[in-house]
């Protein structure tokens, strides 16, 4: 996943298919395992390409904006044991609403903490938007064709 940390297709568009580490995390992850693996992610990305720490923080508010967001979309009855928070075992609308909502939350602390300025509010938001689009793509794409059991026997 290091080797395609920063993919950048434009000014606008950068994927940051690292997201989906955090967001495939089991549903039993006790909340501060959660909060280290996202943080220790976070550092080593930052460590192999020198960004101060932005990484880091974009991803501990994922991990731990995740918590919330399970809950909020959480069946009625719970998850059940043993299931995992792909695609495969709860499909799709719900993957959208999740992996959806965590990706737009990192892309949002990320991009308006690496710029910190409010006064290019547009072009944040632009690249916010975009690169989101084009992260839940790519990470849509990487959990289809690896991740996804062959039911076919």
């Amino acid at each position: 996943m290091l080797i395609v940390q920063n993919i950048e297709l434009g000014p606008y568009i950068i994927l940051l298919p690292y997201t989906l580490a955090i967001i495939l995390l089991p549903f039993e992850t006790p909340k501060m395992v959660l909060l280290g693996t996202s943080f220790l992610l976070g550092v080593v990305i930052d460590y192999f390409f020198d960004s101060s720490g932005l990484h880091a923080s974009a991803c501990t508010v994922m991990g731990f904006s995740r918590y919330y967001v399970l809950k909020f979309i959480s069946p009625r009855e719970g998850y059940d044991a043993g299931v995992q928070p792909c695609v495969e075992d709860m499909g799709l609308a719900w993957w959208l609403s999740y992996a959806g909502t965590l990706v737009l939350i990192h892309h949002i602390f990320f991009f308006f903490l690496e710029v910190f300025r409010f006064t290019e509010m547009h072009r944040i938001l632009l690249r916010v938007v975009l690169s989101s689009i084009g992260t839940f793509g790519l990470i849509y794409l990487i959990q289809f064709l690896f991740y996804y059991k062959r039911r076919r026997t």
